[in-house]
Protein backbone atom coordinates (compact mmCIF):
# COMPACT_ATOMS: atom_id res chain seq x y z
CA UNK A 1 0.00 0.00 0.00
CA UNK A 2 1.34 3.44 -0.78
CA UNK A 3 0.81 6.31 1.48
CA UNK A 4 1.81 10.40 0.26
CA UNK A 5 1.69 12.80 3.33
CA UNK A 6 0.71 16.52 1.67
CA UNK A 7 -0.38 19.69 3.05
CA UNK A 8 0.63 23.33 3.73
CA UNK A 9 4.38 23.91 4.67
CA UNK A 10 4.67 23.49 8.50
CA UNK A 11 1.24 22.30 8.59
CA UNK A 12 3.01 19.08 10.10
CA UNK A 13 3.35 16.31 6.89
CA UNK A 14 7.03 15.37 8.15
CA UNK A 15 5.71 15.01 11.65
CA UNK A 16 2.53 12.73 10.72
CA UNK A 17 4.52 10.88 7.75
CA UNK A 18 7.48 9.82 10.65
CA UNK A 19 4.74 9.02 13.39
CA UNK A 20 3.07 6.79 10.79
CA UNK A 21 6.44 5.16 9.51
CA UNK A 22 7.24 4.11 12.96
CA UNK A 23 3.72 3.12 13.73
CA UNK A 24 4.05 0.73 11.34
CA UNK A 25 7.30 -0.32 12.22
CA UNK A 26 6.04 -1.04 15.77
CA UNK A 27 3.88 -3.70 13.92
CA UNK A 28 6.39 -5.94 12.66
CA UNK A 29 5.29 -4.06 9.16
CA UNK A 30 7.62 -3.45 6.51
CA UNK A 31 8.06 0.08 5.59
CA UNK A 32 9.95 2.03 2.61
CA UNK A 33 9.97 5.72 3.58
CA UNK A 34 10.42 8.37 0.99
CA UNK A 35 11.68 11.64 1.77
CA UNK A 36 10.46 14.21 -1.50
CA UNK A 37 10.33 17.01 0.28
CA UNK A 38 12.08 20.20 -0.97
CA UNK A 39 13.30 20.47 2.62
CA UNK A 40 14.27 17.10 3.87
CA UNK A 41 13.59 16.68 7.34
CA UNK A 42 11.99 13.50 7.47
CA UNK A 43 15.23 11.38 8.60
CA UNK A 44 15.70 13.62 11.82
CA UNK A 45 12.48 12.82 12.24
CA UNK A 46 12.60 9.49 12.79
CA UNK A 47 16.02 9.73 14.59
CA UNK A 48 18.84 10.54 12.35
CA UNK A 49 21.43 11.98 13.93
CA UNK A 50 22.48 15.24 11.97
CA UNK A 51 25.71 13.55 10.76
CA UNK A 52 23.77 10.52 9.40
CA UNK A 53 21.46 12.10 7.85
CA UNK A 54 23.64 14.43 5.58
CA UNK A 55 25.53 11.16 5.12
CA UNK A 56 22.60 9.82 3.54
CA UNK A 57 22.63 8.41 -0.40
CA UNK A 58 20.26 10.68 -2.69
CA UNK A 59 18.09 8.71 -5.64
CA UNK A 60 19.07 12.05 -7.25
CA UNK A 61 22.83 10.65 -7.40
CA UNK A 62 21.63 7.66 -8.64
CA UNK A 63 19.49 8.18 -11.61
CA UNK A 64 21.56 6.50 -13.92
CA UNK A 65 22.03 2.94 -11.26
CA UNK A 66 17.96 3.33 -10.78
CA UNK A 67 17.03 3.46 -15.00
CA UNK A 68 19.44 1.07 -15.95
CA UNK A 69 18.14 -1.51 -13.26
CA UNK A 70 14.32 -0.74 -13.75
CA UNK A 71 14.67 -1.20 -17.69
CA UNK A 72 16.13 -4.44 -17.31
CA UNK A 73 15.61 -5.74 -21.15
CA UNK A 74 12.29 -4.23 -22.10
CA UNK A 75 12.61 -3.88 -25.83
CA UNK A 76 10.98 -0.66 -25.94
CA UNK A 77 13.16 1.26 -24.27
CA UNK A 78 16.69 1.75 -26.24
CA UNK A 79 19.17 2.48 -23.34
CA UNK A 80 18.68 3.52 -19.82
CA UNK A 81 19.37 6.84 -20.58
CA UNK A 82 16.18 6.90 -22.94
CA UNK A 83 13.77 6.52 -19.42
CA UNK A 84 11.92 9.53 -18.24
CA UNK A 85 10.96 10.15 -15.00
CA UNK A 86 7.10 8.84 -16.39
CA UNK A 87 8.34 6.18 -18.49
CA UNK A 88 5.90 3.13 -17.63
CA UNK A 89 6.67 -0.42 -17.18
CA UNK A 90 6.52 -3.54 -19.70
CA UNK A 91 7.72 -6.42 -20.50
CA UNK A 92 10.86 -7.10 -19.66
CA UNK A 93 11.08 -4.21 -17.19
CA UNK A 94 12.29 -4.87 -13.56
CA UNK A 95 9.75 -4.73 -11.14
CA UNK A 96 10.45 -3.86 -7.62
CA UNK A 97 8.96 -4.66 -4.05
CA UNK A 98 8.64 -2.66 -0.81
CA UNK A 99 11.71 -4.60 1.19
CA UNK A 100 14.22 -6.98 -0.93
CA UNK A 101 17.86 -7.32 -2.03
CA UNK A 102 18.70 -5.20 -5.36
CA UNK A 103 20.93 -2.35 -6.57
CA UNK A 104 19.10 0.19 -6.21
CA UNK A 105 18.36 -0.24 -2.83
CA UNK A 106 21.96 -1.30 -2.08
CA UNK A 107 23.07 1.84 -3.29
CA UNK A 108 19.97 4.31 -2.18
CA UNK A 109 17.98 2.31 0.51
CA UNK A 110 19.09 3.13 4.74
CA UNK A 111 17.60 1.65 7.69
CA UNK A 112 16.79 4.18 10.42
CA UNK A 113 14.47 3.32 13.04
CA UNK A 114 13.42 0.01 11.58
CA UNK A 115 12.17 1.24 8.06
CA UNK A 116 13.79 1.70 5.19
CA UNK A 117 14.50 5.44 4.00
CA UNK A 118 15.74 6.67 1.01
CA UNK A 119 15.54 10.50 -0.03
CA UNK A 120 14.84 12.74 -2.97
CA UNK A 121 18.22 15.00 -2.01
CA UNK A 122 17.84 18.96 -1.13
CA UNK A 123 18.04 21.94 -3.40
CA UNK A 124 21.50 22.65 -3.69
CA UNK A 125 23.37 25.53 -4.72
CA UNK A 126 24.54 24.49 -8.30
CA UNK A 127 20.39 23.99 -8.78
CA UNK A 128 19.81 27.83 -8.13
CA UNK A 129 18.55 29.48 -11.44
CA UNK A 130 18.79 26.82 -13.70
CA UNK A 131 16.95 23.55 -12.24
CA UNK A 132 13.40 22.51 -11.04
CA UNK A 133 13.02 20.63 -7.92
CA UNK A 134 10.65 18.12 -9.55
CA UNK A 135 13.43 16.83 -11.25
CA UNK A 136 14.96 15.43 -8.70
CA UNK A 137 11.70 13.46 -7.73
CA UNK A 138 11.40 11.71 -11.00
CA UNK A 139 13.71 8.98 -9.70
CA UNK A 140 10.74 8.63 -6.99
CA UNK A 141 8.03 8.25 -9.80
CA UNK A 142 9.90 5.97 -11.70
CA UNK A 143 10.72 3.67 -8.58
CA UNK A 144 6.75 3.84 -7.70
CA UNK A 145 5.98 2.96 -11.48
CA UNK A 146 8.07 -0.17 -11.34
CA UNK A 147 7.02 -1.17 -7.29
CA UNK A 148 4.80 -4.03 -6.83
CA UNK A 149 3.56 -3.97 -3.27
CA UNK A 150 0.70 -5.69 -1.62
CA UNK A 151 -1.27 -5.94 1.69
CA UNK A 152 0.68 -5.26 4.37
CA UNK A 153 3.53 -3.93 2.74
CA UNK A 154 4.07 0.07 3.07
CA UNK A 155 5.22 2.92 1.07
CA UNK A 156 5.14 6.15 2.99
CA UNK A 157 5.92 9.21 1.30
CA UNK A 158 6.71 13.15 2.68
CA UNK A 159 5.84 15.24 -0.76
CA UNK A 160 6.81 18.70 -0.82
CA UNK A 161 4.49 21.33 0.19
CA UNK A 162 1.38 22.88 -1.03
CA UNK A 163 -0.07 21.75 -4.77
CA UNK A 164 3.67 21.87 -6.18
CA UNK A 165 2.93 17.97 -5.61
CA UNK A 166 0.90 18.41 -9.03
CA UNK A 167 3.84 19.61 -10.98
CA UNK A 168 4.50 15.81 -11.87
CA UNK A 169 2.54 12.35 -12.19
CA UNK A 170 3.82 11.42 -9.06
CA UNK A 171 0.29 12.30 -6.98
CA UNK A 172 -1.33 9.24 -8.89
CA UNK A 173 0.78 6.73 -7.48
CA UNK A 174 -1.05 6.58 -3.74
CA UNK A 175 -3.66 4.87 -2.75
CA UNK A 176 -4.46 7.24 0.01
CA UNK A 177 -3.52 10.68 0.30
CA UNK A 178 -3.36 12.14 3.68
CA UNK A 179 -3.82 15.60 3.72
CA UNK A 180 -2.20 17.40 6.77
CA UNK A 181 -4.43 20.44 7.93
CA UNK A 182 -4.15 22.96 10.32
CA UNK A 183 -7.35 24.86 12.00
CA UNK A 184 -6.32 27.69 9.93
CA UNK A 185 -7.95 29.57 6.58
CA UNK A 186 -4.36 28.92 4.54
CA UNK A 187 -4.16 25.21 5.22
CA UNK A 188 -7.54 24.71 4.71
CA UNK A 189 -7.08 27.00 1.49
CA UNK A 190 -4.50 24.42 0.53
CA UNK A 191 -6.68 21.80 1.23
CA UNK A 192 -9.74 23.14 -1.21
CA UNK A 193 -7.06 23.84 -4.12
CA UNK A 194 -5.07 20.14 -3.68
CA UNK A 195 -9.03 18.83 -3.66
CA UNK A 196 -9.64 20.76 -7.11
CA UNK A 197 -6.35 19.38 -9.28
CA UNK A 198 -6.91 15.56 -7.81
CA UNK A 199 -10.86 15.53 -8.99
CA UNK A 200 -10.35 14.74 -12.11
CA UNK A 201 -8.16 11.62 -11.37
CA UNK A 202 -9.77 9.50 -8.93
CA UNK A 203 -7.59 10.50 -6.04
CA UNK A 204 -8.47 9.29 -2.89
CA UNK A 205 -7.73 12.35 0.14
CA UNK A 206 -7.91 12.21 3.43
CA UNK A 207 -7.47 15.01 5.57
CA UNK A 208 -5.53 14.37 9.04
CA UNK A 209 -6.61 17.55 11.31
CA UNK A 210 -3.52 19.01 13.07
CA UNK A 211 -2.63 21.35 15.93
CA UNK A 212 -6.03 20.70 16.96
CA UNK A 213 -5.94 22.13 20.53
CA UNK A 214 -9.70 22.73 21.63
CA UNK A 215 -12.88 22.01 20.57
CA UNK A 216 -12.93 25.10 18.83
CA UNK A 217 -10.28 23.84 16.61
CA UNK A 218 -12.07 20.79 15.74
CA UNK A 219 -15.25 22.59 15.32
CA UNK A 220 -14.00 24.24 12.46
CA UNK A 221 -12.22 21.61 10.56
CA UNK A 222 -15.54 19.84 10.38
CA UNK A 223 -17.01 22.76 9.09
CA UNK A 224 -14.45 23.36 6.74
CA UNK A 225 -13.80 19.97 5.19
CA UNK A 226 -16.74 17.68 5.99
CA UNK A 227 -16.64 14.09 5.69
CA UNK A 228 -13.26 14.11 4.46
CA UNK A 229 -11.89 15.07 8.07
CA UNK A 230 -10.82 10.92 9.11
CA UNK A 231 -9.24 11.62 12.33
CA UNK A 232 -6.99 14.61 13.83
CA UNK A 233 -3.45 15.03 16.19
CA UNK A 234 -3.98 16.99 19.13
CA UNK A 235 -1.53 18.54 22.08
CA UNK A 236 1.29 16.55 22.20
CA UNK A 237 4.21 16.32 24.66
CA UNK A 238 5.59 13.35 22.38
CA UNK A 239 6.14 15.56 19.51
CA UNK A 240 7.01 18.38 21.28
CA UNK A 241 10.26 16.17 23.17
CA UNK A 242 10.67 14.84 19.30
CA UNK A 243 11.02 18.31 18.04
CA UNK A 244 13.74 19.05 20.35
CA UNK A 245 15.25 15.59 19.70
CA UNK A 246 14.12 13.41 21.98
CA UNK A 247 12.59 10.51 19.66
CA UNK A 248 10.55 8.61 22.71
CA UNK A 249 8.96 5.04 22.03
CA UNK A 250 5.71 5.38 19.87
CA UNK A 251 4.14 3.74 22.36
CA UNK A 252 4.31 6.52 24.72
CA UNK A 253 2.33 8.34 22.51
CA UNK A 254 -0.79 10.08 23.94
CA UNK A 255 -3.83 7.38 23.30
CA UNK A 256 -6.39 9.90 21.20
CA UNK A 257 -2.94 10.39 19.30
CA UNK A 258 -2.03 7.25 18.90
CA UNK A 259 -5.47 6.15 17.77
CA UNK A 260 -5.60 8.43 14.81
CA UNK A 261 -2.17 6.47 13.50
CA UNK A 262 -4.56 3.25 13.49
CA UNK A 263 -7.40 5.27 11.99
CA UNK A 264 -5.02 6.19 9.06
CA UNK A 265 -3.92 2.35 8.80
CA UNK A 266 -7.06 1.15 8.60
CA UNK A 267 -8.24 3.69 6.36
CA UNK A 268 -5.47 2.26 3.79
CA UNK A 269 -6.23 -0.86 4.97
CA UNK A 270 -9.78 -1.04 3.10
CA UNK A 271 -8.43 0.18 -0.28
CA UNK A 272 -7.99 -2.32 -3.10
CA UNK A 273 -5.66 -1.16 -5.59
CA UNK A 274 -6.90 -1.36 -9.01
CA UNK A 275 -3.24 -2.57 -10.96
CA UNK A 276 -4.96 -1.34 -14.91
CA UNK A 277 -6.17 2.12 -13.59
CA UNK A 278 -2.70 2.29 -11.63
CA UNK A 279 -0.80 1.45 -15.27
CA UNK A 280 -3.43 3.55 -17.17
CA UNK A 281 -2.66 6.76 -15.30
CA UNK A 282 1.12 6.29 -15.60
CA UNK A 283 0.82 6.02 -19.08
CA UNK A 284 -1.43 8.78 -19.30
CA UNK A 285 1.10 11.45 -17.71
CA UNK A 286 3.72 9.42 -19.59
CA UNK A 287 2.24 10.70 -22.73
CA UNK A 288 1.49 13.99 -21.75
CA UNK A 289 4.82 14.27 -21.22
CA UNK A 290 6.35 13.03 -24.10
CA UNK A 291 3.78 15.17 -26.13
CA UNK A 292 4.37 18.34 -24.10
CA UNK A 293 8.82 18.84 -24.06
CA UNK A 294 10.33 15.08 -24.56
CA UNK A 295 9.54 14.12 -27.88
CA UNK A 296 6.15 12.05 -29.51
CA UNK A 297 8.67 9.43 -30.52
CA UNK A 298 8.93 8.72 -26.29
CA UNK A 299 5.35 7.21 -26.64
CA UNK A 300 6.31 4.43 -27.82
CA UNK A 301 8.12 3.15 -24.54
CA UNK A 302 4.52 2.36 -23.74
CA UNK A 303 3.65 -1.51 -23.93
CA UNK A 304 -0.42 -0.92 -24.40
CA UNK A 305 -0.93 -4.48 -23.11
CA UNK A 306 1.19 -4.58 -20.22
CA UNK A 307 -0.39 -4.38 -16.62
CA UNK A 308 2.06 -4.80 -13.56
CA UNK A 309 0.98 -6.50 -10.00
CA UNK A 310 2.65 -8.96 -7.77
CA UNK A 311 1.55 -12.08 -10.17
CA UNK A 312 4.23 -10.66 -12.68
CA UNK A 313 7.44 -10.06 -10.16
CA UNK A 314 9.93 -9.51 -12.73
CA UNK A 315 13.61 -9.46 -10.56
Amino acid sequence: MKIAFVGKGGSGKTTLSSLFVRHLVAQGLPVLAIDADINQHLAAALGATEEEAVALPTLGEQLPLIKNYLRGDNPRIATAGAMLKTTPPGRGSRLIGIREDNPIYTACLREVAGAGLMVTGPFADEDLGVSCYHSKVGAAELLLNHMVDGPGEYAVVDMTAGADSFASGLFTRFDLTALVCEPTLRSVGVYRQYLGYAKDFGIRVAVIGNKVCDDDDLAFLREQVGDDLLCWIGRSGHVRAAERGEIRPIADLEPPNLHALIMIREELDSITRDWTEYQRQAVEFHLRNANAWAGAEYAGQVDPDFVPGPAIRIG
